[in-house]
């Protein structure tokens, strides 16, 4: 059913509550999972694919830390680091590598700015055509 499900995730304790719930989903399914972070520093945003900075290399380490977690339960895991605005990188690669499903934590509400910008869930959510799977983070 997902042979390939894309987890966002943004470095923050609200990534858990996705990574868990994913977890036995993939193994359920035989899913491969691509675990893809967006570097939306200042370094990453200028320099793209090669930015040097602290950010980058707490990124890297951190999908890599994610990956072991997952891979040693037995789910085969890939990690993507991409650069720039979430919501534009999350659809760019959806739209070019494909997936069967997005799995995202939301955080709740930021009040004025998702009145104007909307959350990088919704975003992305109406921006694509597979199957999003949104979870709350607490």
């Amino acid at each position: 059913m997902y042979k390939t499900i894309l987890v966002t995730l943004d470095g923050t304790g609200t990534d858990r509550a996705i990574i868990e719930h994913v977890k036995p989903l993939a193994k359920m399914a035989h899913s491969r999972v691509v675990l893809l972070h967006v570097a939306d520093g200042w370094a990453a945003r200028t320099y793209g694919p090669d930015a040097v900075s602290p950010e980058i290399t707490q990124d890297t380490a951190y999908l890599n830390r994610v990956k072991a977690e997952l891979l040693s339960l037995g789910i085969p895991t890939e990690t993507e680091l991409a650069y720039g605005d979430p919501v534009k990188e999350i659809i760019r690669w959806v739209e070019r590598k494909g997936c069967d499903l997005v799995a995202m934590s939301t955080h709740g509400h930021r009040f004025i700015a998702d009145i104007f910008l909307g959350t990088t869930a919704s975003r992305v959510q109406h921006s694509i055509s597979v199957p999003v799977l949104l979870l709350r983070a607490r």
